[in-house]
């Protein structure tokens, strides 16, 4: 295995750079109102496209799940294939809308940890679909659930158990009860009369079977199939699906455990990193994520800023390693912040498993899983922020976590920063894009066109380091900064250029 020859993606190796892409306002759900107070339920925690692109499931504070479905191409009355093979193009932008929502979790309390466990989704994961019903995985910090969203047919009773007509008459007999010689019982019969006779008396309804029919009206009903709970002492901070569709991992500070979707009492525990005295802990997992296509293998991120990439044939309990990725500190550069800022806070996986990308407080960066001495790009963030660690951590706003994501051709990276604010780079082969974009319904209000230092071939250099525009409308210090706004979690379409972004309670979404 080689650590140079093959790109992120067939294009990136043709020679000629990648344009920047221009991206655009699509459109937006939740949109605040001037001076409108947002509630903590609302703020939206967990975002996620399923892999076909078509539906998207953002989870929040509240324990709720809400999904949107794509609606662009089915106004087209075609399948995205046959659209594709029509002579003209369609210039209409991807469009999402409201489909269901649902009440994922609720909020618990371990008596015997005396612990309150919030009901706030920490992540969302798609499960292969069946039937025509949508499936997945959403997870607080202790309970993970697995669950089908389907549309089922509305059931309703076209015809009563009592006829009209025979109710009039059996009204009038009754009303003449009192006065009659012959006393009726409460269900029409008798007593001056065996109850084996058939009665032959018109005057009493006969027993009609309510009949109920399937009407084309369908409704979104959200099941829980499975809980998968008690497996975690820790706070659980990543679900992931296995390619194989029947096995998936969750990850806390200190384990990771493997699930069968069908087996909800039992689980196997793959890493253990808790020391036998905890006073020796030095690290804990942060992330952790399958392979998109080698059901063997997963990577998991540390809080000192090093990424493991195991394999599950090597053995049961993955207390080694088969490749670690790390960075080397620079020397004379340790400080205070050094581990803190080092901690990775998210790892993906690029689409064709050969990339890992990850976001520390400071930087994104990328890493070829063929090459452990190093990334091979790596993207500044937040480098103008430097001179403000103090304040940052005073605040608790360099604990933050942002999420990172690639998009589906491997052409670019995205991720989160304060002010509402999200940064895409380039990272093809001689792109200089870096581009900042604020989640409003005008995302380039903030740009500032200050170009970055060209990249050099991914296959020429062992290492490569690109610096994106860090001047992103704030001055050197960052004082322009809201650090009460912070875009942290955000998701790329998996085969379109279509960013989806949580501003707080409202989610965006933007094309190029």
């Amino acid at each position: 295995m080689n650590g140079g020859g093959e790109g992120l993606a067939a294009p990136a190796t043709s020679g000629a750079a990648v344009s920047p892409l221009e991206w655009k306002f699509s459109q937006v759900f939740g949109e605040r109102t001037a001076g409108e107070e947002v509630q903590e339920v609302d703020i939206i925690s967990a975002i996620e496209f399923d892999r076909t692109g078509e539906h998207l499931a953002t989870g929040d504070r509240g324990g709720r799940v809400v999904l949107f479905e794509r609606t662009d191409i089915k106004d087209h009355g075609g399948h995205r294939r046959d659209l594709e093979r029509m002579d003209y193009s369609i210039s209409r932008h991807p469009e999402f809308r409201y489909k269901t929502e649902f009440q994922s979790h609720e909020p618990e309390f371990d008596y015997l940890k005396s612990l309150e466990i919030e009901e706030k989704i920490n992540k969302i994961r798609w499960c292969q679909t069946a039937n025509g019903a949508l499936f997945l995985l959403s997870t607080n910090d202790k309970t993970i659930k697995y669950w089908k969203v389907q549309e089922k047919k509305i059931k309703k009773v076209c015809e009563m158990n009592v006829d009209a007509s025979k109710s009039m008459e059996n009204g009038a007999v009754a009303s003449s009860m009192s006065a009659s010689s012959k006393p009726y019982l409460a269900n029409g019969a008798c007593k001056d009369r065996p109850v084996s006779s058939p009665s032959n008396d018109t005057s009493f309804p006969a027993l009609h079977l309510p009949v109920v029919v399937t009407s084309q009206e369908t409704s979104l009903v959200a099941r829980c199939r499975r809980v998968y709970a008690h497996a975690h002492d820790y706070h659980i901070n990543s679900i992931s699906n296995n390619s194989d569709g029947e096995t998936f991992i969750s990850a806390d500070d200190l384990r990771i455990n493997l699930w069968n979707l069908e087996i909800s009492n039992q689980s196997f525990n793959i890493v253990d990193v808790k020391p036998a005295n905890m006073e020796d802990l030095t690290e804990v997992i942060t992330s952790a994520e399958f392979h998109p296509t080698h059901c063997n293998t997963l990577a998991y991120s540390s809080s000192k800023g090093s990424i493991r990439l195991i394999d599950l044939r090597q053995s049961a309990l993955c207390d080694t390693h088969s490749k670690l990725f790390e960075e080397q500190e620079a020397p004379g550069s340790r400080s205070f912040f050094t581990e803190i800022i080092a901690s990775i806070s998210d790892i993906k996986f690029a689409k064709n498993g050969r990339h890992i990308l990850s976001r520390d407080y400071m930087t994104l960066k990328l890493w070829d899983i063929n090459m452990d001495s190093g990334p091979v790009a790596t993207f500044q963030v937040h480098e103008h922020l430097r001179p403000k660690l103090c304040d940052l951590y005073e605040n608790d706003s360099i604990f933050d976590k942002f999420e990172c994501c690639l998009s589906g051709d491997g052409h670019r990276v995205a991720t989160g920063s304060y002010s509402n604010l999200f940064r895409v780079f380039g990272c093809s082969e001689g792109s200089t894009e870096a581009t900042t974009l604020e989640a409003s319904k005008n995302p380039m209000r903030r740009q500032v066109q200050t170009p970055a230092r060209p990249s050099r071939s991914l296959g020429n250099l062992p290492r490569v380091l690109r610096r994106g525009a860090d001047n992103s409308g704030a001055d050197a210090n960052g004082n322009s900064f809201d650090f009460t706004t912070k875009l942290l979690h955000l998701a790329w379409h998996p085969s379109e250029n279509s960013i989806a972004c949580a501003a707080s309670n409202s989610l965006y979404m933007y094309y190029a």
